[in-house]
């Protein structure tokens, strides 16, 4: 089954956009060496430890690129049975679609923020998110999915995607006093996680501007985003250990040095003194001497090599220490981060739930009162017919008597009939006319009702999309807290390296 052509043509959008070769791509075969995946991993790591690599042939290429995708996986053995070697050695554009995908993935949990997406066109986006939504929702059977996510048809797919899009950017809104609850719930796990010193810099930001923005801004893609960095710092945390560990090692190879010259250093000194109370100064003895001064030297160098080794193990022994507070720290704020990620989910998705249902009663509501208003004009339409009819045989019938007017008392008796049938109609248009006004004031009700409900919706949609603004500023708040803290982890890393170099030379 052929590929999804949107799909890859976002792909190969995103590749072009890391401009890491000059002319952009047309065709997925265009990657086929592998050379682009390998620099788009060195600019990832912002390194050029596969410099090397592009100088060798392609298996060793594909070697370098599944290594890294095994190590930043989340399970190494989805990873290895995803990408296929002897896909990639033959160009097969569904395997170079795969490697794509993952490092897109990795890339946009790495270093993308929302902003960096606006490069795209909004179609491109659209594309692009829904492949880093289907990463993040299918993590553990990403290796049976991504094939026929990949190579899933274009009408499947872009009604998915526009099902998805409604269901993201729909208004939700819901009842009145419901939604007081639930924001003041709301504020009270906005104010929980101030309390613990978690920096809150803006509580209103803009709308997301883009699709990929919309996917990264979401409590999964942060949760995911978090997690990730957490497991990276601890990876450094466990090389740095390692790098101690040595550094001790060799500081014990110095101390034991030093302690087997200072022995040597003793045992001549003994015999330096013997050779002076015998008053004999051979040609052995001033050679001794000399080798006694010179081991000297070196032991005072050696000694002054160990003190300054133990003061900067000490340092480093103080840093180490210092390091695992901050990643236990570190540890407790992603916990606390992801419960509070968890939390602000569940309310946002009651929010929506109690909207939809409040969204529904308010359109049955809407549709009887305007079904009312409806059969009311009609109802009223057809008394002001009946008045005009009637009306106008009232006049009629006036006109008739008042040409009898002159008539024999005799034929007067026969219109008599006609009076009193025009009394009647004279009631029957007074009781019409009555009707009537009790209709008018029916629609005006029912008119004002309506408005009433209108205005109370459209409340409602701005009360809604001003909380969901502040969940983000929320969302956004937590992770330059991770941020900052990323920032002071490394800032010690390099300072650790910086005095390791020194300890080695």
């Amino acid at each position: 089954m052929p590929l999804h052509s949107a799909r890859a043509a976002a792909l190969l959008a995103w590749v072009s956009s890391t401009k890491v070769c000059t002319d952009p791509f047309n065709d997925l075969s265009q990657l086929r060496d592998c050379s682009v995946f390998i620099r788009i991993i060195n600019k990832i790591h912002r390194s050029e430890e596969g410099e090397s690599v592009l100088e060798q042939p392609l298996p060793e290429r594909i070697s370098f690129i599944r290594g890294f995708l095994q190590k930043h996986c989340k399970h190494k053995s989805a990873a290895e049975n995803l990408v296929s070697v002897q896909e990639l050695l033959e160009g097969e554009e569904l395997a170079l679609a795969k490697v794509a995908v993952l490092l897109l993935y990795h890339t946009s949990m790495s270093c993308k923020s929302p902003g960096d997406w606006n490069e795209f066109d909004y179609k491109t986006q659209v594309e692009l998110a829904s492949i880093l939504k289907f990463v993040l929702d299918n993590e553990e059977s990403l290796s049976e999915n991504l094939e026929t996510f990949l190579q899933r048809k274009a009408l499947l797919s872009s009604s998915s995607a526009s099902t998805s899009s409604s269901e993201e950017h729909s208004p939700l809104l819901s009842l009145p006093h419901k939604r007081e609850v639930r924001f003041l719930e709301l504020q009270k796990i906005a104010s929980s996680s101030g309390a613990n010193n978690v920096p809150l810099r803006s509580m209103l930001p803009g709308p997301p501007s883009s699709p990929m923005g919309d996917v990264m801004q979401t409590p999964q893609f942060q949760l995911r985003r978090l997690k990730k960095q957490l497991a990276v710092e601890r990876e450094n945390r466990d090389e740095l250990e390692v790098e101690l560990a040595e550094n001790r090692k060799l500081i014990t190879e110095k101390e034991a040095q030093i302690t087997m010259m200072q022995q040597r250093i003793d045992r001549l000194a003994l015999l330096n003194e013997k050779q002076a109370a015998d008053q004999r100064e051979p040609r052995e003895m001033e050679e001794l001497r000399e080798k006694n001064e010179s081991l000297m030297v070196r032991l005072h160098e050696a000694l002054k090599q160990c003190q300054d080794l133990k003061t900067e193990k000490g340092q480093m022994d103080r840093k180490i220490n210092q390091l695992s507070e901050e990643n236990g720290d570190l540890s407790f704020k992603l916990r606390e981060i992801a419960s509070h990620l968890v939390q602000l989910q569940e309310a946002l998705n009651e929010l929506s739930e109690e909207h939809n249902a409040a969204l529904a009663q308010s359109q049955e509501k809407q549709g009887q009162l305007e079904s009312e208003l409806r059969a009311a004009l009609q109802e009223k339409k057809c008394s002001e017919e009946k008045i005009e009819i009637l009306q106008g045989k009232i006049s009629l019938l006036e006109d008739q008597l008042a040409k009898l007017g002159d008539c024999s008392a005799q034929e007067k008796g026969e219109v008599m009939g006609d009076v009193l049938k025009l009394e009647e109609l004279k009631q029957e248009v007074s009781s019409l006319a009555a009707k009537g006004a009790e209709l008018q004031a029916t629609v005006l009700r029912l008119e004002e009702e309506k408005q009433q409900r209108e205005a109370a919706l459209q409340s409602e949609r701005g009360r809604f999309e001003e909380e969901k603004q502040q969940l983000g500023g929320l969302v956004a708040s937590l992770q330059s807290s991770l941020s900052e803290s990323h920032q002071a982890r490394e800032r010690l890393e390099q300072d650790l390296q910086g005095r390791e170099a020194e300890a080695r030379r």
